[in-house]
Order: structure tokens, then sequence, then C-alpha cells
């Protein structure tokens, strides 16, 4: 309550602004896609761009995560600095990093590659060391015994143990890259995201929803295929250990095609994935030191305003999204049109980024943290209704076959038996949710819709470094207390 009491926001505004939202989607009918040549060129960029930067943060976290796991990290101090850029990548968000490289290396896909990678080191690093501390210590010791050196133990006894869940990591990264990557040309960063930034600053809305819809397409098609080649690389097979096998090298020469075409397609000389560090590190030492009196009592506001639209949003997320989720989940909904229904509804608001639901609502309801506030709390009912399905369908089936044996109803079966079981996992996903939205409403303010974002990037498009370095140094402690915080509910309550 007091969240939405400091940024004017009603309860009743989602509501309201559903009705502008409508006469602007109306402005936009019927939906058409001009230049379709440039269209499909720069979707494929997007897409490459996702891949490479995938691959590239792949590249570098993977020794990053050898130093940053406890039971392989040669020396504490290396596991400290592994740990320290691994959470600095991660707090981050990719859309800042995209500002800075489009600043130091000028408009193109290059910033949004290194954006996406940098970001993504924070989420695979971690992912990667978790797995390796996971990892059963026996064979390393049986290696040991036998005079092995420390290199000859990792690849031989630890990378064995963990290359499936780097491959599952490796796949959702890409799918969540994809989605950034569409936006990442509202910053000049490269991609299909470019266009559409056209097409809204020429208030041409037909274009800009023709473009939106070839973003889901796209978006819903990768979310397919990763589903796919993760069920394929993971879940063994019937057919046998030789064609799980074919499978996985078939995999592997499409991706190396794909790192190929990369090159070719985005026009990237292989040198300026090296080159890029001088111009960067020019840039981001023009941040240092920051500049904290510029702005003043500006900062503080616009960094609670950012915590605000976080908080309320996941609160207007969980509202909506937890009935969402019981629908969509198989063992629980009413009806299986009810479960298709609820899950295309998901899979449809997953697809859209919510910095392009956040234009929409600026669009509509005018600049100001209660579009973004909107934009967040309908980009939150994909994401947790999706969690709260999932964690729903893995319930223990016991309770439900009970309740209905005495007789018991829908209602009965989902009050008893589904719901009790789901609290915790809703628990958790929902403080999760709320870590997520905060990150995400830094950077709203980018296309003016409330949070520090507005302010950042005016200080940047004003070559005003010292005050961004003010800035990027409040955003990154908003982030990480956010995130211990979200941590350590976490612990005490799941």
């Amino acid at each position: 309550m007091l969240s939405a009491g400091y940024i004017d926001f009603a309860p009743t505004t989602l509501i309201d602004g559903l009705e502008d939202v409508g006469n602007l989607l109306e402005r936009m009918l019927p939906p058409r896609v001009d230049d379709t040549g440039r269209i499909v060129s720069l979707a494929l960029d997007t897409l490459l761009m996702a891949v490479l930067g995938t691959v590239l943060a792949a590249i570098v976290s993977v020794p990053l995560a050898f130093l940053a796991a406890r039971n392989t990290s040669p020396h504490p101090v290396l596991y400290s600095i592994a740990r320290a850029v691994i959470t600095f990548c991660r707090a981050m968000p990719d859309l800042l990093f995209a500002v800075l490289f489009v600043r130091a290396l000028g408009i193109g896909v290059l910033p949004g590659i290194l954006a996406l990678a940098l970001h993504s080191i924070g989420m695979l690093g971690k992912l990667f060391a978790d797995a390796i501390e996971e990892t059963d210590v026996g064979p390393r010791e049986a290696l040991r015994a036998a005079g092995a050196g420390y290199y000859r133990e990792m690849i031989n006894a630890v990378v064995p143990q963990v290359v499936p869940a780097w491959i599952g990591a490796f796949v959702y990264r890409i799918d969540i890259n994809l989605r950034m990557s569409v936006v990442l040309g509202f910053v000049g960063a490269g991609g299909i995201g470019f266009a559409l930034q056209d097409a809204l600053r020429g208030l041409i809305y037909p274009r800009a929803l023709g473009i939106v819809l070839v973003i889901l397409v796209i978006i819903a098609a990768m979310e397919l295929a990763a589903m796919a080649l993760r069920r394929m690389l993971l879940v063994p097979s019937a057919a046998g250990p030789q064609r799980d096998r074919l499978m996985r090298i078939g995999a592997s020469a499409v991706l190396v095609l794909a790192i190929v075409a990369s090159f070719v397609v985005l026009e990237l000389d292989p040198r300026s994935l090296l080159t890029w560090i001088g111009p960067s590190i020019e840039v981001f030492g023009r941040m240092v030191p920051p500049d904290f009196s510029a702005l003043g009592a500006d900062l503080f506001d616009a960094a609670v305003q950012t915590v605000a639209i976080g908080v309320v949003a996941t609160a207007i997320g969980i509202v909506l999204s937890i009935p969402v989720g019981v629908l969509a989940a198989r063992n629980a909904t009413p009806h299986p049109s009810v479960y298709w229904i609820a899950r295309s509804w998901i899979l449809l608001v997953r697809a859209v980024p919510e910095l392009i639901l956040a234009v929409v609502f600026v669009a509509a309801l005018g600049l100001g943290p209660v579009a973004g506030t909107c934009a967040l709390a309908i980009g939150s009912v994909g994401f947790l209704g999706k969690l709260v399905a999932d964690a729903i369908e893995e319930i223990d089936p016991g309770p439900l076959e009970a309740v209905a044996s005495v007789g018991g109803g829908w209602w009965n079966r989902t009050l008893s038996a589904v719901v009790p079981q789901a609290i915790p996992s809703m628990v958790g996903s929902s403080l999760y949710l709320l870590d997520v939205n905060i990150r995400t409403s830094t950077i709203l303010g980018i296309v003016g819709a409330g949070g520090i974002g507005f302010l950042l990037f005016e200080s940047i498009r004003t070559l005003n470094f010292d005050v961004a370095g003010a800035i990027v140094l409040v955003i990154f402690v908003v982030v990480y207390i956010v995130e211990r915080i979200s941590g350590w509910i976490r612990s005490m309550l799941v």
C-alpha cells in the first residue's frame, strides 16, 4: 500500500488503463508489415545476436565457474573475485550494458551482442558453478589417487558430471536472450526493436503492431524449439544411446553453423570481439568518480520509485497469476479446453517483453510510473503463471485422488489438495518475481515508464558520465540489496 501511494497508483488504475490500451489497439488495426525484406533481415539479426551473445557468455562462464565453485577453486581469493564478477554481471540489467556500449562503440549489433553476453555471464556463471559444487567427489578422489593433476581431474571427473546441467542452462539462456534482444534496438543496439522504435516514434501504429506480431511469432517459435531441444538433449530416448549421441552431434553442428552465420550475416569482424575493450574502458572510466550531488533528492526519489514500481507490479501479478496458474495445470484444470486457453494466454503474455508492454502503456496512459507498473504487472502474469502451473503439476497426486474418491468437486480438490501443496513453491516463485521485477523496473524509464532508468538515459544522452556513474552505482546497490533480502526471505519461508 505504501508503494502504491508513493507512485499514485490507485487500485482501479489497471482496469481503467485497459480501456485506454483498448483504444490504442483499435488505432493499431489492421496490422501491417511494410518493407518485409528489411523486417525479415532484422528478425534474423535478432536471432543470431541472441545465439552469439549466449555462446560468448558460455565460453567465459566455464573457467569462471571453476574459479567460483568452492570445491574446485584453487584459492579463496580467486573464489571471491569470481563470485564478485558473476554477481556484478547478474545485478546489472542488460539494457544498461547496451546503453553504455552504444555510447562507447556506436550504433550496431556489436553493443547488443556484448550486452547480452555480459549479463548472461551472471546467470550462466552462477548455474555452472552451482552444478560443479553438486558433483560427486568419488571420481575426483580416484583420479587424484592415480596421480592426475588439477586440469586432468577437472576434465575427466567434473566435466562429465555437469554437462547435462550446463546444456539445460545454456538452452534456457538462449530463450531468455532472444526475448531481450528484441528490445535492444530501442537504444540503438541492433535487431528488430530498431524498426519497432521507428514505427512508434513516427506514430505509425498499424506498422508497430505488425512488427510486434512478428516478434510474437519468433519468440513463440523459439520457446517451442527450446522445449524440444531440452527434451532431445536431456531426456534419454527409447531408441537407445546411439540415437541420443547422433541427436547431440546434430545439435552441436547446428550451433556451429549458427555461430558462423552470425559473423557472416551480421558482417561482424571476429577481431571486434577483442577490440571493444579499449573504447569501452575509456567510456566506463569517465563514470569515475561518480557525481551524486548533481541530482540530489531526485536520485533518491527515482530509486524509491523504482522499488515501488517493482513491489506494486509484483503484488498485482501474484493476484492475477495464481488463478491462471491453477487453470493451466494439467492435473488441476476443470476441463481440457480451459487448460489450453490458460496455457495459450500464458505463452502469449510471456512472449511480449516488458519494455514493449511499457511502450504500449506509455502511449495509452502517458509518461510516468503508472505505465511502468501496468506493464510489469501484465508481464508478471505470464512469468508467475507458468511457474505456478509447473509447480502444481509436480504435486503429489495422492491427496487429489483422496478428495475425489469421497465425491469432492473441483473447488474442494483445488482448495483442499492443490493449493496447500503448492503454497511453498508459490511463495518462492513470488519472491523471485519481486527480484526480477525490481531489476526490470530499473530500465523502464528508458521509454518514459518511470523509475531511475529515465535519469540514467538522460545523463548518458547529455554526456554527463559522472552522473551516470552515480546512477549505475545506485542501481547496483538497490538490485544487490533486494537480491540478498529475497534470498534471505526464501531461505526462511521455503
